[in-house]
């Protein structure tokens, strides 16, 4: 039977009692934040349009004079992928210390992982199939929609990092700075073969390599390194990374901001560049700075209440945010209404109707299919 309203929030309510003392509220409050930032800036900040039968999602940051500089910290991946790295070795040291191995924590970690973007696929892979049956000129999802599967790349890199972390966890046990240091030397020659000598392939390498880095860093946030270091070491990370970033993107290869633009098709994220790596050291050192702060506002009953909430249905919210605006798109061309396609002042003027739309039909698919991640994510399990 479906639960009410109250149900769900004494069971929340019970879920904020039973909070462990030691839990960092931080990190889940950063993978809210990361998965919002992503759903708002596709929802309201791509120039949604068709072209050649498909709907494209270019940036208009190109249009917005320093623009570029925001996507420094709102290309905001790394971070999660850095927070990530934090659950996924707390996770690995728990099913250690009973007694457990590779295959408890590869299923534990899978089953929360899988299951929202499978029922995702199995809907879908339906809804296609009935449109293909019934509409002569229908071209097929995988023609006209690769936006709303576009989530998945980032839920496949992960899976990677995750599927690593036996490995990576005990690299970072032996060799702690020493093997971060080795994974961004090697990024940055796989780089320099990509962009210096035109092997095109190895951007498929750093596609993977990047992301292992980012997830390594968090791995020294949850051994208590960043916390040792104090807000001077966390400062001169912030730093260094600033200067780093300054340097990278003065030189003719790198590109200043970390999305593509209309004007430069060049993605740091997809092939994935070494610059994403300090995006990351940037990002990271960043959050350790705002971390007290965020404990102490995280004490608060509702926010904490609130933050537990959002986490409990947040990869659902993920696969499904593109479908929700897709939705809207139908609804609003149904209407008679055409997508603008440069961001002029009436583009600007909609975006209102961008955030609210899509949130109405999100909020309605989080109703139907947050049940099956609920399912996957017991009380008391490791962050």
């Amino acid at each position: 039977m479906p639960r009410g309203p109250a149900a769900v929030s004494e069971e929340l309510d019970r879920f904020v009692a039973s909070t462990p003392p030691d839990r960092d509220r931080f990190v889940d409050l950063v993978r809210v934040v990361s998965i919002v930032v992503v759903v708002l800036w596709h929802w309201v900040l791509s120039i949604t349009q068709w072209r050649d039968g498909a709907l494209v999602m270019p940036n208009p940051i190109d249009a917005v004079p320093g623009a570029w500089l925001g996507t420094w910290v709102l290309q905001i991946m790394p971070l999660f992928f850095f927070v990530g790295g934090f659950a996924n070795y707390a996770a690995w040291t728990s099913v250690r210390r009973r007694g457990g191995g590779t295959r408890e924590f590869l299923t534990q970690r899978s089953r929360r992982l899988l299951v929202p973007p499978l029922v995702f696929a199995a809907v879908w892979v339906v809804l296609d199939g009935v449109l293909l049956l019934g509409l002569d000129d229908y071209p097929g999802l995988l023609t006209w929609g690769e936006i709303v599967i576009m989530p998945f790349w980032f839920l496949a890199a992960y899976l990677w990092v995750v599927a690593l972390v036996p490995v990576t966890a005990r690299l970072h046990a032996a060799g702690g700075v020493l093997t971060v240091t080795v994974m961004a030397a090697v990024i940055a020659l796989v780089d320099v073969g990509r962009l210096g000598l035109g092997i095109e392939a190895l951007g498929l390498l750093n596609s993977a390599l990047v992301w292992v880095f980012v997830h390594q860093l968090g791995y020294f946030y949850r051994d208590g390194t960043l916390e040792r270091i104090g807000w001077r070491g966390q400062h001169s990370i912030v730093l260094g990374a600033l200067a780093g970033l300054i340097v990278l993107t003065s030189l003719p290869v790198y590109p200043r901001s970390m999305v593509a633009t209309r004007e430069l098709d060049f993605s740091h994220m997809w092939p994935t560049t070494a610059v994403i790596g300090v995006v990351a050291l940037l990002q990271a050192g960043v959050a350790m700075l705002v971390r007290p702060w965020c404990a102490s506002w995280l004490q608060r009953r509702r926010v904490w209440k609130t933050v537990i909430a959002a986490n409990a249905v947040i990869l659902t919210v993920f696969v499904w945010h593109m479908t929700a605006k897709v939705a809207v798109i139908g609804i609003y061309e149904a209407l008679g209404f055409e997508l603008l396609t440069e961001p002029t002042a009436a583009w600007w003027a909609q975006r209102p109707v961008w955030l609210i739309g899509p949130a109405v039909v999100l909020a309605v698919l989080v109703l139907l299919f947050a049940p099956f991640e609920l399912r996957t994510r017991p009380g008391g399990e490791s962050q």
